[in-house]
């Protein structure tokens, strides 16, 4: 059965109902649409003319769109699978089809299914770590979450919710949050969309919610 409240210990931490982290983190993996030049360039496998060419794309509005970029760039997907341990683009829990999820590395149909099996993900990372924890130990439960997300909710998502957005700032959170209560998502474009680009409007929307 599904589970609905998020309990789980890792590594001796239990995380009860946790609201935060939204958006899996991590210390080596980078998201390819706020990755400087240098930082791409410096990705073993992503030479500097295809780190311009990351740039000159970006953003990606899925990670079948950068794996599309690459391998237009000439990498095989072994190649491709390796810079993806360091450049990825997360995907999200409630709506990524089978072709994004199969792409995090080490993930086959059958973890596949589990990821799908869950929906939606109503506790949020916890209850992803839940659920998948009972397949696979901590370890590799934190290795998978780095490349995931479960979508914020505007009108009710904390401060530190709202930063795990990779590339998103405190200056940024606080438009997102001047504008609280948003009736619709047409009202987060119509705001938003005023203070960056129709591509950067798309990108942040996909993080975020309004229910």
């Amino acid at each position: 059965m599904k589970g609905i409240v998020p309990v789980l210990a890792v590594a001796g931490m239990v995380l009860a109902g946790e609201a935060h982290a939204q958006v899996g983190r991590s210390a080596t993996i980078k998201d390819p649409n706020v990755a400087t030049e240098a930082e791409l360039a410096a990705v073993p496998g992503v030479t500097p003319a295809i780190a311009a060419a990351i740039v000159g794309k970006r953003p990606f509005a899925s990670i079948t769109e950068f794996d599309q970029l690459l391998q237009q760039q000439g990498l095989t997907r072994e190649q491709i699978t390796a810079v993806f341990s360091r450049l990825f683009v997360h995907v999200n829990l409630d709506a990524a089809s089978r072709a994004e999820i199969l792409l995090v590395p080490g993930v086959g149909p059958k973890m596949a299914h589990e990821f799908e099996e869950y929906r939606p993900y109503t506790g949020g990372l916890a209850e992803f770590r839940k659920e998948i924890g009972k397949y696979v130990d901590s370890a590799e439960v934190a290795r998978l979450e780095q490349y995931v997300f479960v979508p914020i909710k505007l009108n009710s998502g904390s401060d530190e919710d709202i930063l795990t957005i990779p590339g998103l700032g405190r200056r940024m959170l606080r438009e997102f949050k001047e504008y609280r209560p948003y009736d619709g998502i047409a009202r987060f474009r119509q705001e938003i969309g005023k203070y960056v680009d129709a591509k950067e409007l798309a990108r942040l929307e996909r993080f975020v919610v309004v229910k």
